[in-house]
């Protein structure tokens, strides 16, 4: 005897009574058992938000179309995804490599249930660490006047793969407007939380001379306004005077590894939602 299938719902409508019910009642109806559940009202912006994990018989098309006829009803906005279908990610970078290894080493790991695709830099130094895991290494370097072009290969090799996620794992370009759009939503990016206090070269070199108190990292979506997207995660250590400027760099990759991760996570396991310029996150 087969196991039921689990998915995973989440929506976002107008906040009202009577969406608990209709949701729950709609998968009661179809056999279907909730295994997990985690709803907010936000009562600035009056929208309502919820995640539903269940398990059914029922077949995702079916539970679609099931949804979508309810979705007008409450002017709802819904995403379902199968568990057993994990989601596919691209990975960019540049020369540092403390993201994309920490990335790598969770997947194989199993700590972190996606499957990456490919990994695109603009430089080639990553693609022994990257082919050594079996995965494609595509390099794409890129100058001012070919950046268009570099773009164009880009998205080329998001459809290609069927990439759902992409992240930025310290890809050390800024995305163009447009490429920033195409990608909304399903783009994540990795910084220092520094910024902008402490822009350009050496950033922890920087903040060294100013005696920090505090090592921080923020992941965010991708958008147009650089290094301004939704937050999801952030991440800090506490340091002091005896740190060294090489100490900061070493801590700051790690909280950088660590809010990345639970990103990455948090946004595959369809945990994180938009509500305008914020995050809605529903932690395990």
């Amino acid at each position: 005897m087969t196991s039921p299938a689990e998915y995973i719902l989440t929506l976002s409508c107008p906040d009202r009574p009577g969406v608990v019910a209709a949701v729950s009642g709609l998968l009661a109806g179809h056999g279907c058992n909730i295994i997990e559940s985690q709803q907010f009202g936000d009562r600035v912006g009056q929208r309502f938000f919820m995640r539903v994990q269940f398990a059914g018989e029922l077949g995702e098309d079916e539970l679609n179309a099931a949804f979508a006829a309810l979705a007008p009803d409450f002017a709802m906005e819904f995403r379902l995804r199968d568990v057993a279908r994990k989601p596919r990610v691209l990975i960019m970078v540049s020369k540092f490599d403390h993201c994309l290894n920490d990335l790598l080493y969770r997947v194989r790991s199993k700590a972190l249930d996606i499957e990456i695709a490919a990994v695109v830099s603009n430089h080639p130094d990553l693609r022994p660490l990257t082919q050594s895991n079996g995965i494609d290494y595509h390099h794409l370097p890129v100058t001012p006047e070919t950046k268009p072009k570099q773009e164009a290969e880009v998205l080329a090799l998001v459809e290609h793969y069927q990439v759902d996620l992409v992240v930025l794992a310290r890809y050390m370009q800024v995305l163009s407007e447009d490429l920033c759009e195409k990608l909304a939503g399903r783009a994540i990016n990795i910084h220092h939380s520094f910024l902008p206090s402490f822009k350009g070269a050496k950033p922890y070199h920087q903040a060294y001379n100013r005696g920090v108190k505090l090592i921080g990292a923020t992941a965010h979506y991708v958008t147009a306004d650089l290094d301004e997207g939704p937050i999801i995660e952030q991440e800090v250590a506490r340091v002091n005077h005896s740190h060294s400027p090489e100490d900061l760099v070493a801590i700051g990759r790690d909280v950088e590894c660590l809010a990345l991760a639970r990103a990455v996570k948090w946004h595959a396991e369809q945990r994180v939602l938009l509500d305008g310029h914020k995050t809605i996150i529903f932690p395990r």
